[in-house]
């Protein structure tokens, strides 16, 4: 790096400064002129087919303009998958998309039906009201692993459109030869990342043209892609434009139904559109996430090494295929092993359609789940064979000696490749940072003074740098600032503030001279956006080369303008130098300004210092480290409290240690509503139970415990010029594994949690039928707590 060493500081969060006064562009603060305001009916039933849909007394309502059905609807067709290359794999995954509204039938509750579209929000709800639906019920089918085997199709080619099997070595004879197998079915929850501020979308027809401007989609190109396809419209003709977002986790990522449906009535109307979901809609109707079953088992030897790992999984999908995926089923069936030396591997995953909300990508999809059940499954082993957890992960995991490890299995058309750490480093490092011996025996000895406490703790490994390449702009005002356009989103996660550390060490200024801008496809023409903790490294990567294309430019055209040739000339702290006469010299903002337009045109050139910049990265990146809980219970209320919360990371390289300190605390704090508290949950009939805040319980600021971050820089990646490895899900991975390990410790040897999340009142049954039978000591029983 050239400049000033911006990379590697905290430097504070650019976009806070107009976030904390209050000045942020969310869609709920964009408006035009003479807009209309959709609202939505939506299925109150999980699966059924539709008899009749009466609008007649809706669009007679006051300042009603339009009312769509899905019949109306129905030469849009459905929402097209994303391609990511599954349609190569699997033909018919098409089929399985999500219509703009249900014309024939719906297949679960909260699926768009009808929208209506009125002059005020309050008017358009009053319309929605009256629109009369009769729906003959069909059975609903909820579980996934009951509906891959159902008679009750959901959609005509069945209800597995899509299965992966990815395995290495000689797995059935490793099974048969183990001294040692131990297996168990482990299920993780259906959750969701819950934003503050929900979705919404503003499009605006371009007066004079058939052209639609849109706020509020989070992945502008993407999302501009699958739009123009599904209406059928020019890609030039599709404008997206940038907002703040207030949050999204990847589940407010890609077109949802309601954002197509909007466009449709601004250009049949040729008024603006606007729709705000309210916190109920979002509840039913935004994606889904997690739901997993594993049926997983290890082959071990008599020391506890592992020999080999077999996993079958059913992975609920819900009713339809969202944008991208199958995707998250891929990572899963790649990432069961995770940072352990497994020589043979089998892992089959079943991508199921249920009659519930869709589901999409959420904080560490897959690798919550995963790590979940793997690390149970080891805590079993240790158990079973009378080995110290620890010493069971430290004689597993990957150390430098194994690398590069490529087993041999892909991921997203990838293969897998680990080239940089040392895991069983970076656990013992972290283990002693933690003092995790001090908290077992601190747990140990509150335990027997009569209270319930417990450790746990899980080794993790994500993936990261998901997406081929990234986009940006990086341009020189003759002002003196400094513009970069990016392809990429900010959803949160701190990117305008990165790129701006990355830039300003290239051209050597001040992370305050150069503005960020995202979003507007108009300014910058691709890109793909901000997911699987991508943005430092590939749109970083991005704004990297195009900051050094500005660089050879100013060269170029300084040689020009001093009169010498480029080779002598140097550039250092933000001037073109002339390294004979170094007194001759020319800043950034000077070439910029005598670069002008008439000057340029004379020697063939473009005017200004504007360069673009594309970067390619070629293989993900696998961050890993480990979390560990110490949490104690109250059986008298199933209460608990986390009285100790390590979380650690092995980073490559840090671009900035505060937001990177940030992500990991938000991530590990979302963990611990994933594994105690966070759960959608529906009855026999697929009538969603949490559709509240009531219900759906989410850890508050006060009751959150503080977060002991430790990261190391021991291992940049190869991969990328920064060797940095992706934050922004490391937190949240091992999080389920740690608390439910604690709870085992907690309660007892006999006790094993198998399905998480573990609820307040699972707790308190759990302790209660446990105190019944005196086991005081929590020594003797063994039950699953859901």
């Amino acid at each position: 790096m050239r400049g000033r060493g911006h990379v590697g500081s905290s430097t504070p969060r650019r976009e806070d400064q107009r976030l904390v006064r209050g000045q942020g562009a969310f869609i709920g603060n964009v408006d035009a002129s003479n807009q209309l305001w959709m609202r939505v009916v939506r299925s109150t039933v999980a699966h059924a087919t539709i008899e009749s849909v009466d609008v007649r007394d809706a669009e007679r309502m006051p300042g009603v303009a339009l009312v769509l059905t899905g019949e109306d609807l129905l030469p849009f067709g459905k929402i097209p998958l994303r391609s990511v290359g599954y349609q190569r794999m699997f033909p018919d995954i098409e089929d399985y998309g999500h219509p703009v509204l249900a014309a024939n039938n719906v297949l679960y509750v909260g699926q768009p039906v009808v929208a209506v579209f009125a002059d005020d929000p309050y008017r358009a709800e009053d319309a929605a009201e009256k629109v009369l639906v009769e729906y003959a019920e069909c059975p609903p089918v909820l579980d996934p692993v009951e509906a891959a085997e159902s008679a009750v199709l959901l959609h005509p080619l069945g209800n597995v459109p899509a299965t992966f099997v990815k395995e290495y070595g000689d797995v059935e004879r490793v099974f048969e030869e183990a001294p040692h197998i131990f297996r168990s079915e482990f299920r993780i929850g259906r959750q969701s990342g819950v934003p503050m501020e929900m979705r919404g979308c503003l499009v605006q027809p371009v007066r004079g043209h058939d052209e639609l401007e849109f706020w509020g989609v989070v992945h502008a190109h993407n999302s501009r892609r699958v739009l123009a396809a599904v209406l059928q419209m020019p890609l030039s003709s599709i404008h997206m434009r940038p907002t703040d977002f207030g949050g999204n986790f990847g589940v407010r990522g890609g077109v949802f139904p309601e954002y197509v449906a909007a466009a449709v009535a601004a250009r049949r109307l040729r008024r603006p559109v606007k729709w705000l979901e309210d916190r109920l809609e979002h509840m039913v109707s935004i994606s889904h996430a997690r739901e997993q079953v594993h049926r997983i088992e290890g082959a071990f030897d008599a020391e506890g090494r592992l020999l080999g790992l077999r996993d079958e999984i059913w992975h609920n999908h819900g009713a339809y295929m969202r944008q991208s995926e199958p995707l998250i089923s891929d990572i899963t069936a790649g990432m069961v092993a995770g940072p352990y030396r497994v020589p043979a591997y089998s892992a089959t995953v079943h991508a199921v359609m249920t009659n519930k909300t869709p589901l999409s990508a959420y904080r560490a999809p897959g690798r919550f789940e995963v790590t979940f059940a793997r690390e149970r499954l080891l805590d079993v082993a240790a158990q079973e064979l009378g080995v110290d957890p620890i010493d069971m992960r430290v004689l597993n995991v990957l150390t430098k000696t194994d690398l590069p490890w490529e087993p041999g299995l892909d991921i997203v058309f990838e293969g897998f490749r680990f080239d940089s750490g040392d895991v069983r480093n970076h656990v013992e490092k972290a283990l002693a940072a933690a003092d995790f011996e001090a908290w077992r025996t601190e747990a140990a000895e509150l335990r027997a003074a009569g209270r319930l406490v417990g450790t746990g703790m899980g080794v993790l490994m994500d993936k990261a740098g998901l997406g081929l390449y990234e986009t940006s702009v990086v341009d020189v005002d003759p002002s003196g600032r400094v513009r970069v356009l990016t392809g990429a989103s900010s959803v949160g996660q701190g990117i305008e503030t990165v790129l701006s550390q990355i830039v300003a060490d290239e051209l050597c200024n001040n992370p305050e001279e150069i503005d960020v801008l995202h979003g507007d496809t108009d300014q910058i023409h691709d890109g793909v956006g901000s997911w699987s903790s991508r943005s430092t490294v590939l749109a970083g990567g991005a704004a990297r080369d195009a900051a050094q294309g500005v660089i050879k430019k100013a060269l170029r055209v300084g040689a020009s303008l001093l009169n010498v040739r480029v080779e002598e000339l140097r550039f250092d702290a933000g001037r073109v130098i002339t390294v004979a006469e170094p007194v001759r010299s020319l800043g950034l903002p000077e070439i910029a300004r005598l670069w002008d337009a008439p000057t340029a045109r004379r020697a063939g050139d473009e005017p200004g210092l504007s360069v673009s910049g594309v970067y390619r990265d070629e293989h993900m990146n696998y961050p890993y480290g480990i979390t560990c809980v110490q949490l104690e219970i109250d059986a008298t209320t199933g209460g608990h409290e986390i009285r100790h919360l390590f979380t650690s990371a092995e980073a490559g390289r840090v671009i900035n240690p505060m937001t990177t300190r940030g992500q990991i605390i938000g991530a590990a704090i979302q963990g611990v509503g994933g594994a105690l508290f966070e759960e959608f949950q529906y009855d026999a009939a697929g009538q969603p139970l949490t559709t509240s805040f009531m219900d759906y319980l989410l850890p508050d600021a006060p009751g959150s415990p503080e977060v002991d971050v430790f990261v190391t820089e021991d291992a940049p990646t190869p991969d990328n010029p920064f060797g940095a490895k992706g934050m922004g899900e490391v937190g949240l991975i091992a999080m389920g594994a740690a608390v439910a390990g604690a709870i085992d410790d907690a309660l007892g040897n006999g006790v094993r949690v198998t399905q998480v999340p573990v609820h307040p009142e699972d707790i308190y049954d759990l302790a209660a039928t446990a105190r019944g039978r005196g086991l005081t000591d929590r020594r003797s029983q063994e039950r699953d707590p859901m």
